[in-house]
């Protein structure tokens, strides 16, 4: 059987290639044994010690060479992108990836139209918005990726052992605001009051649109994140609705298209003219967003804490400043977008991301 220790002092001084101007610290391991059964392990002290949240209905020997599109803005070995429905590992090439899933997605809910590909996934008895999905143990966009003791970069075989060592940058912002209206400053607010500006708003957000996967995490939470996505959930309950952040290139690409007529996106660019497009940069499109929420957070004992290690969206509407809760908005998943829905956050001048505090 796999060496656990062998692989613990392989990764501690592997996994810390830190990104241009960023360092990181990390908070915990996943660890996935790829076979039937397999166990699904977290680790919060480098390795040294594991503890089992669940098993692999179906493991896969396959990969998808035709991946979602912002799947070619991050690297190889990396997760390409964390959801409550979904976890994406870049494998190699521009779009190759295969996924891990919840068992939520074993039968298929009616209207779910989120990037699903059933050959090249790993079924899991986890729950979706629970767990390593967009519960205490998600993992960031960008975060590294392991077969064994080498770098995720070839198909998984079964009784391959898949680990991600989930960092985050030691760095760490309050809140990042965005500007809701043409022109608007998207700005990373530190703790120590210091801000930086690091996007412009090009078109705001002023709808909501049936996004799968919000029927699995509640309204003012992250749904997932991805190199060319933020997206925010405002519905409540077994139903869906809420809206997307995406870079401009994104949104030119042909999966993006309704992002150019509809108005449930909220598309940002380059602080300057002719700037790189922000496709899988930080701090919207890595390193720094996740799902991270669960609905029994009132119910611990703990659950001051608990509440302060969420990510939380509010927004502001016209003609008041304080900033209020995510309104809800919500729609069964398999019926026609409501007229109303493609103006539902037009009174909405600003929105915020508040991190995680401890």
């Amino acid at each position: 059987m796999f060496k656990k220790a062998v692989l613990t002092v392989f990764l501690t001084a592997l996994f810390l290639r830190p990104a241009i101007g960023l360092e990181f610290t990390e908070a915990f391991r996943i660890q996935l044994f790829n076979a039937t059964d397999g166990s699904i392990e977290v680790s919060l002290d480098q390795g040294k010690t594991f503890l089992t949240l669940g098993h692999v209905l179906f493991p896969t020997a396959k990969v998808n060479p035709k991946g979602f599109t912002a799947s070619q803005w991050i690297g190889t070995g990396e997760v390409a992108a964390s959801a409550v429905n979904a976890i994406h590992l870049k494998v190699d090439g521009a779009k190759t990836i295969f996924s891990i899933l919840p068992r939520d997605l074993m039968n298929i809910p009616r209207g779910y139209n989120s990037y699903f590909s059933p050959d090249s996934s790993i079924y899991t008895d986890l729950d979706a918005g629970k767990g390593i999905f967009g519960g205490d143990y998600s993992p960031y966009v960008g975060n590294k990726v392991f077969n064994g003791d080498k770098p995720l970069n070839s198909s998984p075989k079964i009784g391959d052992i898949i680990m991600i060592i989930v960092t985050r940058p030691k760095k760490w912002p309050k809140e990042i605001d965005f500007e809701n209206r043409f022109g608007g400053k998207v700005t990373v607010i530190y703790p120590d009051r210091s801000v930086e500006v690091v996007a412009e708003v090009l078109r705001p957000v002023v709808g909501v649109g049936r996004f799968s996967g919000s029927r699995f995490i509640s309204a003012g939470r992250i749904r997932a994140n991805h190199p060319g996505v933020i997206d925010i959930s405002t519905s409540v309950g077994d139903n869906v609705g809420g809206f997307q952040i995406i870079p401009s290139a994104h949104a030119q690409s042909p999966e993006m298209g309704n992002a150019r007529t509809l108005t449930q996106w909220m598309v940002v660019g380059p602080t300057t003219v002719g700037g790189a497009s922000l496709e899988g940069v930080a701090p919207l499109f890595k390193y720094f967003l996740k799902p991270e929420y669960n609905e029994d957070d009132l119910l611990s004992e703990s659950w001051e804490s608990k509440l302060l290690s969420r990510y939380l969206v509010q927004v502001k509407y016209k003609d008041n400043d304080r900033w209020q809760p995510m309104p809800i908005y919500t729609m069964k998943a398999d019926e026609e977008l409501p007229e109303e829905a493609g103006h539902a956050l037009e009174k909405v001048t600003a929105i915020r991301i508040l991190f995680p505090m401890n």
